[in-house]
């Protein structure tokens, strides 16, 4: 199951409370105050783990609580601190706290972490509170509070190449051919539910991350259809691929939808660089297709995954426009 937002409450660890003790040794009168201090508690860490690609796990158990600290103990020991606790989390997850709303961390690489609770300090023994009046305190400090939250944790795939187009636009047949992802594919609306990714193959030691996202239909950006749920993910591709069946009634209407339900979403996917792919060629005549590629602007990639026509200028496109995208972004 795809799952790509939860709420859970997290606890740090509480500090360990200090020790009230007196040295007792044999030939040491007046030993004086030895109490140690608590340990502290343990804290709560995220990781990203790029084994993982849903937040599964934390439906089913939405509370997590760290190791509180140890007391400490007499002759000056200090307590032991808490165990901390490790979430593991998909790459690409972004954090924020429920109850203020400030984002506590968007781990987009692998092995990114963040502290989400720090667990509290351990109270001091009694040997800190021995003074010039006050010889044998008989008095410690509780430990602190371990920070504890209500959060939200919210998955946005990290993808290159983010393929977009209505139902059996022919979007999951594009990534089963380039990649060994395999999607389901069948004649009917809505044969994506989740996102897919797969990783497509240039040459030797080139590739890239692409992504399948649910069709969408006019009115996806309010709610309709399947699209809104994944909408989110196109934000994290570096390249939009629009995905048009050749036999659209209107093809530039199409994609004009899909550009407008995108950018409606997220004004700023309009800046994203982005191409067109016109696909099942092989269901209409060549002459119908030249006549057809006139009529539309000449960077529109007509293709066939299924019969393998223009993949090689499809692949070729995206790896140069990928290459502009990153270099573009290394000079910024």
């Amino acid at each position: 199951m795809f799952v790509d937002y939860v709420e859970i409450e997290i606890a740090a660890g509480n500090g360990g409370p200090g020790c009230i003790s007196f040295r007792h040794e044999k030939y040491v009168p007046k030993g004086g105050p030895d109490g140690g201090d608590g340990g502290a508690g343990g804290d709560v860490v995220v990781i990203a783990d790029s084994n993982l690609a849903t937040l599964l796990d934390f439906r089913y158990k939405t509370k997590y609580k760290a190791e509180n600290g140890k007391a400490g103990g007499g002759r000056g020991r200090s307590g032991k601190s808490g165990e901390s606790i490790i979430l593991r989390v998909p790459v690409g997850t972004i954090i924020k706290d429920l109850d203020t709303g400030l984002q506590l961390g968007d781990l987009d690489q692998e092995v990114a972490q963040v502290v989400l609770g720090k667990g509290g300090i351990g109270g001091r023994g009694n040997v800190w509170f021995k003074t010039s009046t006050d010889q044998a305190p008989r008095r410690a400090q509780d430990g602190r509070p371990g920070e504890t939250r209500r959060l939200s944790l919210e998955l946005k795939l990290l993808a290159d190449v983010g393929l977009v187009g209505k139902p059996n636009a022919g979007k999951s047949t594009i990534l089963a051919t380039f990649s060994a992802a395999r999607p389901k594919i069948a004649d009917y609306p809505f044969t994506t539910l989740v996102p897919n990714l797969g990783i497509v193959k240039f040459r030797e030691f080139k590739s890239c991350v692409m992504a399948d996202i649910p069709g969408l239909i006019e009115g996806a950006a309010q709610g309709k259809g399947l699209g809104i749920q994944f909408l989110k993910h196109i934000q994290r591709t570096f390249l939009l691929v629009y995905v048009v069946d050749i036999n659209e009634p209107d093809i530039p209407a199409a994609v004009a939808t899909l550009k407008s339900e995108l950018t409606e979403f997220d004004s700023g996917l309009a800046e994203r660089p982005a191409l067109t792919v016109i696909t099942k060629i092989d269901t209409v005549s060549e002459s119908d297709a030249k006549e057809l590629s006139r009529r539309l602007p000449p960077d529109y990639i007509f293709i066939s995954a299924v019969a393998g026509l223009g993949t090689k200028e499809f692949l070729n496109t995206i790896e140069r426009r990928l290459d502009e995208y990153r270099n573009q972004k290394a000079i910024d």
